[in-house]
């Protein structure tokens, strides 16, 4: 059985493809969008270890601002989206942390916390590239997440890309953490399949809504 989560990310999966694909457009996604696709963390590194240059399981990790920044440590501690070990800036924050992967995907997401304890606009925003070529971006408002403002930042991409550019609202905190990546490369039906699956979908709830209108009484 679908959960909720998951019935609305398919929903706005046929909303983006049948607005078209001669360009990409992305749509913020919950973890359960990912399914059973392992969890990149990093569990087992010790403290200090220096993030930029650093691989997991194949994803590279840099910061634009060089050594020194960024480094993977305790963290906020527990919170809903991250767990120690996570990656954490110890200097710097307004940089960017560039995640290259090691293959083609159109989903991925990370949870993630700012030194802020109050709700915060555009607290991270995820920038992403195939190559060279911007495909798409998106902003995440944060929330109190336990006791640090954080959440789960996710998104769907109708193009693929390789690489992903993350910043921090550095304004609003100074210092930021993140962990527990999630990267996939789902099957994306073709924009024909979806209308039709829409096309469907309407007609099913049209026929619903004619079957649940209660009759009135005719008056003479």
């Amino acid at each position: 059985m679908k959960t909720r989560s998951q019935s609305c990310f398919a929903l706005a999966l046929g909303a983006l493809l049948m607005a078209g694909n001669t360009m990409a457009s992305v749509v913020a996604v919950a973890p359960s969008a990912f399914g059973g696709t392992p969890i990149l963390n990093f569990n087992g590194l010790p403290d200090g270890i220096e993030v930029n240059g650093l691989a997991v399981a194949g994803v590279l990790f840099t910061y634009s601002l060089g050594n020194g920044q960024v480094i993977i440590d305790e963290g906020p501690g527990i919170t809903n989206n991250i767990a120690p070990p996570n990656i954490v800036s110890v200097g710097n924050n307004t940089g960017i942390l560039v995640v290259t992967l090691p293959a083609l995907a159109n989903l991925f997401g990370y949870g993630y916390a700012i030194l802020n304890t109050v709700p915060v606009l555009n607290a991270t925003t995820i920038n992403l590239f195939n190559g060279v070529t911007p495909v798409g971006s998106l902003s995440y408002n944060g929330v109190p997440d336990f006791f640090f403002t954080g959440g789960f930042a996710g998104i769907f991409s109708t193009l693929p890309f390789d690489r992903a550019q993350l910043t921090f609202n550095s304004a609003a905190a100074p210092a930021f953490a993140l962990d527990n990546i999630r990267i996939a490369n789902v099957p994306v039906p073709e924009p024909s399949a979806m209308f039709l699956i829409a096309t469907g979908m309407g007609v099913l709830l049209w026929r619903r809504r004619r079957t649940h209108v209660p009759r009135r009484s005719l008056q003479v």
